[in-house]
């Protein structure tokens, strides 16, 4: 592959150059995220509104978490926190606030903030984030113990609670506030610009394309022993404006950690540029993703509020092409709804053991047996019934090559089968924002069962008929997008409801799971297609330290709430 430095790629050059020269910044001062998406509101940081308010960099510099999962230990490392103690029956939880913490204009962090936040998510009906709806489905009451101590009654037992909304499981976390700015605002609309944090980077400036932070040389973290400053003096989130972009950035080491990229592209970036590394030294080199692939099915849609025509679509996929196509061979056919991390193999054996995982191959010939037995009949290329073909508009985001890569192969693999499939790539705001949130689709890319990375709930649980709502209206959390519904639907959802409230590890919940599972297997909601695998370039010229599979402190998601801890591990490299 040889690379063109596009008018994107050339505006993104210069723009680097001048973020870093401002207030004298060195570009070897200087960590350049890769940004895979517009900014769409770059004066809004309000996160508790619809849009994305924090992948730019505040999530990451500025909005400390309590806790973090540690994917290599499976530990949940204090943070904002220093521990937690939950009942018996875990509907209550006591967390413990680290002493010392500031905000970065000098007041203090504690209880209040942490109340505060949590009762804006429990008493403001406007505010639909994720994170937020979560806290209000979960917490029945939160109180201030004393300053550096909160105790949260939930609504009903959650062994998963702290893990779930402190605790960076997955992207994110329940972000806490500062009670002595947000005090009087409404949290519906308020931009809360200029932002502040308790991370040891500050805002500097930001626009569509870029946000620049700046270290914070008064941060709390090095005030009191907890972790020396961050070698980074500025840190940019840069839109690098799609794969040829990205890589020309990388190999002329105008960008530091790039987003995902084929394997072609990277071993093109290797070629220009040998400073550029990734979670594996060798093939495959891509870094497992906990949010497994999948196809999105509206279950309200003819005809795909049929489970037959949903389970023919299932055998006419073939896996093990969208492996090889789509991802060059970086990853594996998912054979349930899980990412097939070690610690999930329990539940994953126990649903292929119970005849419920699926096959890497496709079974096309049973696949048009099933839309047969609904009626429709071949004519031509097509299947038709009552005069009309059947087709199928499949939503993609167009941000990333991986998603449109695998859509294609999907796409040319139900054609073959007789259904008249058609790709529809959106622009990623409005796939967010608009296309799955509301059930405006036929079917859509995603991953939506995303969660499960130690346990099964988290994935499964989003599909529960208590997260049903009419197309047209946001589904509350991307939960069950699907809307699916039924007899089926309820008797998986009392399943759930058993599982939620049991202890981590009980010995009963793998037979639980497979249980479950058969309605899943019946109904198809949605159809697992392939694990998830991120190859992410990480260039050395400037900065070492990156997490990778022999410095595995962490994983290398920058875009996660976690990336506190890859900034303070990076080391210049001309040390």
């Amino acid at each position: 592959m040889r690379f063109t430095t596009t008018l994107l790629a050339s505006s993104a050059l210069a723009l680097v150059a001048s973020a870093a020269l401002a207030q004298d910044v060195a570009r070897e001062d200087t960590v350049i995220f890769d940004l895979d998406r517009t900014i769409q509101d770059p004066e809004n940081f309000n996160w508790m509104t619809p849009g994305t308010k924090r992948m730019h960099g505040a999530h990451q510099t500025m909005w400390e978490p309590l806790f973090i999962l540690n994917y290599g230990t499976g530990e949940i490392d204090p943070w904002l926190a220093t521990g937690f103690d939950q009942n018996d029956d875990s509907t209550e939880f006591t967390i413990s606030l680290r002493e010392g913490v500031e905000w970065s204009d000098g007041e203090v962090f504690n209880a209040d903030d942490l109340v505060f936040t949590v009762e804006i998510a429990m008493n403001n009906e406007e505010i639909s984030s994720r994170e937020a709806s979560t806290i209000k489905a979960q917490v029945a009451s939160v109180e201030k113990v004393d300053d550096l101590t909160v105790r949260f009654t939930l609504s009903s037992p959650n062994p998963r609670f702290i893990v779930e909304n402190f605790g960076v499981r997955i992207f994110g976390s329940f972000l806490i506030m500062p009670e002595h700015i947000w005090t009087g605002e409404d949290a519906a609309t308020f931009a809360f610009n200029p932002p502040i944090g308790t991370g040891p980077y500050t805002f500097t400036s930001a626009a569509a394309n870029r946000a620049i932070w700046d270290r914070n040389d008064d941060w709390w973290g090095a005030k009191t022993g907890f972790m020396e400053l961050p070698a980074p003096q500025r840190v940019i989130f840069l839109e690098s404006g799609g794969e040829e972009s990205r890589a020309q950035l990388m190999a002329s080491n105008q960008l530091d950690a790039a987003q995902n990229v084929t394997f072609g592209t990277f071993e093109a970036i290797q070629a220009q540029n040998p400073n550029v590394i990734a979670w594996y030294a060798d093939y495959p080199y891509a870094a497992a993703d906990p949010c497994a692939r999948q196809l999105e099915i509206n279950t309200t849609v003819a005809p795909w509020d049929n489970a037959n025509m949903r389970k023919a679509v299932a055998h006419i996929i073939d896996r093990n092409q969208i492996v090889n196509v789509a991802y060059e061979g970086t990853t594996e056919a998912s054979q349930t709804i899980f990412a097939q991390y070690g610690s999930m193999a329990p539940f994953i054996d126990a649903v292929v053991e119970a005849g419920y995982g699926l096959p890497a191959t496709a079974d096309v010939d049973a696949g048009q047996a099933l839309i047969e037995a609904e009626g429709w009949s071949r004519d031509g290329d097509y299947y038709t019934k009552d005069g009309e073909t059947l087709s199928v508009d499949i939503h993609v985001n167009s941000a990333s090559t991986e998603y449109t890569r695998t859509i294609d192969v999907i796409v040319e693999q139900l054609q073959r089968a007789g259904i008249d499939a058609r790709a529809v790539p959106v622009e990623n705001g409005v796939f967010w924002g608009e296309v799955l949130p509301f059930g405006a689709y036929e079917m859509s890319y995603s991953w939506l069962s995303c969660g499960s990375v130690n346990e099964p709930w988290a994935s499964m649980g989003r599909y529960t008929v208590a997260d049903v709502v009419p197309v047209g209206e946001r589904s509350p959390g991307f939960n069950n997008t699907a809307r699916w519904d039924g007899e089926a639907a309820e008797a998986y959802s009392a399943i759930m409801g058993d599982i939620a409230g049991r202890r981590l590890g009980d010995e009963d919940i793998p037979g639980l799971v497979a249980e479950a599972y058969a309605h899943l297997d019946a109904e198809m909601p949605f159809i697992p297609l392939v694990q998830a695998a991120k190859l992410l370039p990480m260039n050395t010229t400037y900065w070492t330290g990156w997490p990778t599979a022999e410095n595995y402190y962490n994983h290398p998601f920058f875009w996660w709430n976690h990336t506190h801890q890859i900034i303070h591990n990076l080391e210049p490299a001309r040390n």
